[in-house]
């Protein structure tokens, strides 16, 4: 057995597929989620796939109490990967202080506890929203690439807690960490045991368009059809969940078990960049269902395009994405059906 990793949010999308990953690794997990975003549940379909059910407290990070009674009650643990997050750019907007509290108050107490519990290393969850909107020659985007003022809150707390990470291991605390800035994570487990859960009305695309495709919601808005894009709408990098999730598990191997630098930063993406559009036309090539969808108004906080240059990852970490983006929204697809089998939705 590997050492021991706590993940915060491990029951949300990707932490619930880093999970998996992580004990098919050989790692012991422990789960802190306060459940704001996920359901308890998911504890079932990890134990169904791996035939190990992760330990699990129910817990605020933002409380450090409460976050330090998990360093005591398993003091085993070395490293975190850090999830836990509130994560729509939209709803960022109109609550910022929400998003500032619970995104930057978490981080902070974990970085705290760390040295005190003999915690070597952190993956902190970013995002490619610290790039803000590119200017076209710094398309794709490196690690190197110049960040710009963030869009929307919640890109604000990315940019954020990337600095309190810097800032932290250079004044000297004993702690290792890797950033990564990944891209945009869709799809669901081949086994269909989990996958992308929001509570209420989803705020991100993919569970928007299977939620349409199977009667949930009455249309799909595409938001903007007037960008400086081939066919007018947002042109993202999307990244298959699993592959996100392997990801983080090269991260830690890497993070407590080999000699690097202190803190290092890495874009997890495809390499390529898709359209909203091309998003729901490959989704009803891949499955054969119609969308009911519609164009409407940009959305506040929304970035033109960015795609990434991940050649860092594919040669420093050995990772590199696989699936194609049909299989990608087949999965979604069966994750969809499976939902609506076993009567969630």
């Amino acid at each position: 057995m590997k050492q021991t990793i706590l993940v915060t949010g491990g029951t949300g999308f990707i932490g619930s597929h880093t999970t998996v990953e992580l004990i098919e690794a050989g790692y012991k997990v422990v789960i802190v989620d306060n459940l704001s975003n996920s359901k308890v549940e998911v504890l079932d379909g990890i134990e169904k796939i791996t035939g190990v059910r992760p330990a699990f407290e129910n817990v605020d990070l933002r409380d450090k109490a409460a976050a330090e009674n998990v360093f005591k009650k398993y003091p085993d643990i070395e490293g975190i990967i850090h999830f836990a997050a509130s994560k729509a750019v939209g709803e960022s907007v109109k609550i910022p202080l929400v998003y500032y509290r619970n995104n930057i108050v978490s981080l902070v107490n974990l970085l705290e506890l760390m040295p005190e519990y003999n915690v070597k290393g952190i993956i902190f969850s970013s995002s490619c929203t610290v790039y803000g909107q590119p200017k076209p020659e710094n398309l794709p985007v490196t690690e190197d690439a110049p960040h710009q003022k963030a869009t929307s809150p919640y890109g604000n707390t990315k940019e954020i807690n990337e600095q309190i990470i810097y800032d932290y291991i250079h004044s000297g605390a004993n702690i290792k960490s890797i950033v990564l800035r990944y891209f945009n994570p869709i799809g669901a487990h081949p086994s269909a045991l989990i996958g992308e859960l929001p509570n209420g009305v989803p705020a991100n695309l993919i569970p928007y368009v299977t939620q349409t495709a199977i009667g949930i919601r009455k249309e799909l808005t595409i938001f903007g059809n007037d960008y400086d894009t081939e066919d007018g709408t947002c042109i993202r990098d999307y990244i298959y969940v699993v592959d996100l999730a392997k990801a983080h598990v090269a991260a830690m191997s890497r993070v407590l078990d080999k000699e690097t630098d202190k803190i290092e930063y890495f874009n997890i993406g495809t390499g390529r960049g898709n359209s909203t559009k091309e998003l729901v036309d490959t989704f009803e090539k891949a499955t054969g269902v119609k969308v009911n969808w519609k164009f409407g108004p940009r959305r506040e906080g929304d970035i033109e395009k960015i795609w990434g240059d991940c050649s860092k990852a594919n040669n420093v970490l050995g990772w590199k994405a696989e699936a194609s983006l049909e299989e990608v929204m087949a999965s979604a697809w069966k994750w969809q059906l499976k939902l609506r089998e076993d009567g969630i939705m």
